[in-house]
């Protein structure tokens, strides 16, 4: 059972490496959106305790993480939510995502969020010890150019601060470069 909604609906899939402001800009787009929830994928992969795997190691951990991410957001676009996923999403993945929910005629923004190297590294060591990514930043930016991504979906971050976010987040909902499908 579900609540009946003729607006379409749209799912952000906001992606990039380690450090990059992945979750700053996702929370504040959440929170600008009428009707919408937050999924974090982090929080989504820290669910499963005991046999967890890092998802970066395992193809199993990978596909079990973006299972949930999919009927999470699914069930949030049927009661009439917009959906703001956080995660590192590679171009197969968003396509994916898009692909098991247009039959809920939803639209799909993929945006890779983007920093050099160096703004990366500065931005980890700014966070508490624990949560720390180190080299992880730059290996996944390297995996992120390997994976052949549409630049289109690009938004640099570089040099941005906490002042931008209001027009970084205007950006993402309104530019169609980002829109998969």
């Amino acid at each position: 059972m579900h609540m009946k909604n003729h607006q379409t609906r749209t799912v952000y899939v906001i992606s990039g490496p380690a450090g990059v402001g992945k979750s700053t800009i996702s929370t504040a787009l959440a929170n600008k959106l009428e009707r919408s929830a937050y999924i974090s994928g982090d929080d989504i992969s820290h669910m499963h305790i005991n046999g967890r795997k890092k998802p970066w190691e395992s193809k199993e951990e990978l596909s079990l993480i973006w299972d949930n991410i999919l009927s999470l957001a699914r069930n949030f676009v049927k009661y009439g939510n917009d959906v703001v996923v956080d995660y590192i999403a590679f171009p197969q993945e968003a396509i994916w995502l898009y692909e098991n929910v247009k039959d809920l005629n939803v639209t799909v923004m993929y945006v890779v969020l983007w920093a050099d190297g160096k703004t990366l590294r500065q931005r980890d060591e700014m966070r508490a010890p624990e949560q720390q990514m180190g080299e992880r930043c730059l290996i996944l930016l390297n995996e992120f150019h390997a994976s052949g991504f549409d630049r289109k979906h690009l938004l640099d971050t570089s040099g941005k601060r906490k002042d931008d976010i209001d027009e970084m987040i205007d950006e993402i909902m309104s530019n169609q470069r980002f829109r998969i499908g």
